[in-house]
């Protein structure tokens, strides 16, 4: 209210206040005179007040709308307070509905949750593709929608960094990517795309490279063995001899890319590795340093078996790891290097280290290196017969053991991979003695 109307209420009952006072005066009482006109103030503004909360109610302002008073200009204020709020929830569901209108032309499903996982707002997508329903499910537990038990799981890991890929619950042999990501104040919002034609594609892409690498097994069985004849046959002039190793060289080397990529397409069908298997990781490891004896001008291979834990999974699979990423070291580290092969564990689970001393990797490489056919020094791999397939190998086996790679590298420094298993993978028991450890 402005400041003109606040000083004629003073003025206003300082003047009552003066005639009761005059009143009382006059008949010898000017306490019950002041007190009366105080009352008759008090009366007048509890009235009006009485009034204007029953226009609030009745929406009929009446002499409230008109005049100079107080009132009057408490009327006004409220009815410019109420056009405000009117502009405003306008303008809130104006914008509401050009959100809605966005959400629902997006292609992939948008489910907004609340810190709980209740369902607060959905778009069409979310609805067709698994199966929401808007009014409906509002208040709902998401995971009550989408029951699928690795999505539960999911869910009470609280670990979002990455998605998770669940069967569709409307469509049959169809396949869901379901993404969680921080969405306002204590609200979620998970993301839905349909990747049920991926997959596909991804299966025949599987299919395709295993039955092309296994019927490529044959033509090239037969072709090494014809090599290894004439290679062995002492008629063969010597001017053929250095091509004969060539070729002898590359059938070798076809042959470990056809063994390769079936390993990896049946790595890429398969789901988790069983746990009925103990694997003897420092055996394991015993065994990958015993088969380079013998080999000259190779880097000193060392052992550091700390942990007594042993792990569940698959003996061959794990040992595929162990020779991959030992064949990498050596590799690329020189005689007068180091490579050490480490196996730790704590509460968190268990590590498996291949450090060495070698040339290292460029930053910018180390995100590509699992990659199919990827290689750093193309030429040199090459020359050193390998195909690039080896860390993909790794990677899919250590999904399927629930454990991830982790590649620390400086150029010039040397590299560690690491390998970390989870605590559900391992089998506490005694260590194996190593023979031969340094």
């Amino acid at each position: 209210m402005g400041s003109k109307a606040r000083q004629n209420v003073i003025i206003g009952q300082l003047l009552l206040l003066a005639a009761g006072g005059l009143i009382g005066w006059l008949y010898d009482q000017v306490l019950w005179g002041l007190l009366v006109a105080a009352l008759i103030g008090l009366g007048w503004q509890v009235r009006q007040l009485l009034r204007f909360e029953a226009a609030l109610q009745s929406r009929h302002f009446g002499s409230l709308k008109y005049g100079d008073g107080i009132w009057s200009q408490l009327y006004s204020r409220f009815t410019h307070q109420r056009h405000l709020v009117k502009f405003y929830r306008k303008s809130y569901r104006r914008l509401l509905k050009e959100v809605r209108k966005s959400t629902n032309a997006m292609p992939d499903g948008g489910i907004i949750l609340n810190d709980d996982y209740e369902i607060v707002l959905c778009n069409k997508a979310a609805q067709s593709l698994a199966g929401f329903r808007r009014k409906k499910d509002r208040g709902q537990r998401v995971d009550n929608i989408l029951r699928d038990p690795a999505f539960g799981a999911y869910l009470r890991s609280g670990d979002f960094s990455d998605g998770i890929e669940i069967r569709s619950p409307v469509f049959e042999g169809g396949w869901l990517l379901c993404r969680i990501v921080p969405y306002g104040a204590a609200q979620k919002l998970l993301l839905i795309q349909d990747i049920t034609e991926r997959r596909r594609l991804s299966a025949m892409r599987r299919e395709f490279v295993g039955n092309a690498s296994h019927e490529l097994r044959s033509p090239l069985t037969v072709v090494t063995g014809y090599l290894d004849t004439l290679a062995e046959d002492e008629e063969v002039p010597a001017a053929w001899q250095k091509p004969l190793a060539q070729m002898q060289a590359q059938a070798t080397r076809m042959n470990k890319i056809v063994t390769e990529l079936l390993e990896l397409s049946r790595l890429e069908g398969a789901g988790a590795a069983r746990q009925d298997e103990i694997v003897d990781i420092c055996g394991l490891l015993a065994s990958a340093k015993k088969s380079l004896i013998g080999q000259d001008n190779i880097a000193n291979v060392t052992i550091d078996c700390e942990s007594r834990a042993r792990l569940l999974g698959s003996t061959a699979e794990i040992e595929s790891v162990i020779v991959n990423l030992l064949s990498n070291a050596i590799r690329y580290t020189p005689k007068d290097g180091s490579v050490t092969l480490s196996w730790t564990s704590s509460e968190d689970g268990a590590s498996l280290s291949v450090t060495d001393t070698g040339i290292g990797i460029e930053p910018e490489h180390i995100p590509r290196l699992t990659e199919r056919f990827f290689r750093v020094d193309p030429g040199r791999a090459r020359e050193d017969g390998g195909v690039g397939l080896g860390l993909a190998i790794v990677k899919y086996i250590l999904e399927r053991h629930g454990a991830y790679l982790i590649i620390e590298s400086s150029p010039g420094e040397g590299s560690t991979f690491t390998c970390h298993f989870p605590a559900s993978r391992l089998a506490a028991t005694e260590p194996v003695p190593i023979a031969g450890n340094p």
